[in-house]
């Protein structure tokens, strides 16, 4: 009878167990399984060392301000401590001396050393054919002493702050600076001003300073393609060398975004209206890129006007969002079913509406045409423009008067309701830019105001949201009460779209630093 063991699974074949023979090493005696040299790894790697001639002490030149690392001959790499980057960049350096001495990288790892000691150590493994054939494995540690050497762009600000090369002077003739708030969101999310050795926030828009005119010339491209924008650049001559004709400019772009913004009532031109199949004139603007979206609040018909169109004409808001007045629905008859234009959801409607402040004061009430069906219930407040009670001096709009309404609403409000939540935290955050601030021209508490007004429009609108990055707030702690009290239908931003907020300087008093707004 055979035992169980040596029956094969479920199968009922015998099988035979293969035994691997042992020879004795040619050195020391002791058995080990044979190969090529006939030796055991201990007598092998006292015979062959692998890691002769290999490279054991390298030097990283190191920039202290700007925590980047010279790759010859001249340009420079942001690089974290510890990073995959950091050890790819190091073990670039060792990859001529282990093809010259025909050695295979098998594993490489960092070993920790003080942040302070301006040394990166690194453990690589390597493998190398030896004696008759044999494959043999060795490690060794590679030191890399980090070389305190300021770049080109840092030495120029520690010499003179003041010394850039390039300067973009972003500007937008509008009252209000809900542009720059989603444009800087872009801007970090993108790392397109991560050149920039300064940057000013001015009274109408910002100044961004550059080393290099090609760094300027890069930032003003990304600015075109984000949003309707026309610039123009002159120079001025700063020092000539005759001997070597060489020649030293100071360069400057002008950069002027168009005033059309979110939410802006436009009454377009006839020559406008007409190229755009004779929509409108009365328009909304819903949603601004490169190019701007346009919709006729009557016919939900939908139209884009890129930035060529536009400067063309440039032509102006009639009503802008700083002069929404809040209106109650008291009545609504829907008058199409719901569409969607552009992403967004719309329906058209016949609404019976009232202005908030007239209530107590007289009996006014307006019946005007909306596209906001699908969100307005009797009962709900929503934002709009007074055309009954604004002063316009537009010349296009006088000519239709006695066919425009007496409102137009622009979206739902919340603003009763946000009312329970004021003065809690959100659950998200944004990062900003670090700039400079000239307190004496600009108005605090107006701006304040401003970026509290552009966080609500990054809550009710996820279009915005899109293109930008929210972080999780460490700050925030849910309460079940105010779930269940609030909650009720206030736009919130998803768990799902926020991104945690890491810190891989592991410093507190960094952390304090760190550029954060809520």
């Amino acid at each position: 009878m055979f035992s169980s063991s040596g029956m094969a699974d479920g199968s009922g074949m015998f099988k035979v167990h293969q035994t691997i023979g042992s020879v004795l090493c040619c050195k020391c005696g002791i058995p080990m399984q044979p190969n090529a040299a006939n030796m055991c790894v201990k007598c092998l790697s006292s015979e062959v060392d692998i890691t002769e001639g290999l490279l054991k002490r390298l030097v990283l030149v190191h920039c202290p301000e700007c925590e980047s690392y010279l790759q010859p001959p001249r340009s420079w790499v942001k690089l974290q401590l510890e990073s995959k980057e950091l050890l790819t960049f190091c073990l670039k350096k060792l990859q001529k001396n282990f093809n010259s001495s025909k050695v295979r990288l098998v594993h490489a790892e960092f070993i920790w050393t003080e942040p302070h000691s301006r040394r990166v150590k690194v453990k690589v493994k390597v493998q190398k054919e030896v004696i008759n054939g044999a494959i043999l494995e060795q490690a060794y540690t590679v030191e890399y002493v980090q070389q305190e050497h300021m770049c080109e762009s840092c030495s120029r600000v520690q010499a003179n702050p003041d010394q850039w090369v390039a300067a973009v002077q972003l500007r937008q003739h509008v009252s209000h600076r809900r542009t720059f708030f989603y444009l800087e969101q872009l801007i970090l999310k993108h790392g397109a001003a991560a050149s920039a050795i300064r940057i000013k926030q001015m009274e109408q828009g910002i100044d961004f300073f550059f080393s290099n005119r090609s760094h300027g010339v890069k930032f003003v491209e990304f600015v075109g393609k984000v949003a309707p924008a026309r610039s123009r650049s002159d120079k001025q001559l700063v020092s000539h060398d005759p001997k070597s004709n060489n020649y030293n400019y100071k360069y400057t772009f002008s950069v002027e975004l168009s005033p059309i913004c979110r939410e802006d009532l436009i009454c377009l031109p006839p020559k406008v209206a007409v190229s755009l199949g004779n929509i409108g004139p009365i328009v909304i603007c819903t949603k601004v890129t490169n190019s701007i979206a346009l919709l006729d609040p009557f016919t939900l018909r939908h139209c884009f006007l890129d930035a060529d169109q536009y400067w063309r004409t440039s032509f102006k808001s009639l009503l802008t969002s700083r002069q929404l007045v809040e209106y109650i629905v008291l009545d609504m008859e829907f008058i199409s079913s719901e569409v969607t234009i552009g992403g967004t959801k719309y329906r058209l409607a016949e609404a019976q509406v009232a202005r908030v402040s007239d209530f107590g004061k007289n009996d006014t009430i307006f019946n005007i045409k909306t596209h906001l069906g699908h969100l307005l219930n009797p009962g709900d407040n929503a934002l709009g423009y007074d055309l009954y009670g604004a002063n316009s001096n537009d010349m296009e709009l006088d000519k239709y008067k006695g066919h425009i309404p007496e409102a137009i609403l622009i979206k739902k409000s919340y603003e009763e309701k946000r009312q329970k939540k004021r003065g809690k935290p959100r659950s998200w955050k944004l990062k900003s830019l670090e700039m400079e601030v000239d307190d004496r021209k600009l108005d605090q508490d107006k701006m304040l105001s401003e970026y509290e007004q552009f966080l609500k429009d990054l809550e009710e609108n996820p279009d915005m949201r899109f293109n930008i990055s929210l972080y999780r707030n460490k700050e925030y702690q849910p309460s079940e009460m105010a779930s269940v009290t609030d909650g009720d239908e206030l736009p919130s931003v998803p768990l799902d779209e926020l991104l945690a907020d890491l810190d891989l300087s592991g410093g507190e008093d960094e952390d304090e630093e760190d550029d954060m707004t809520e």
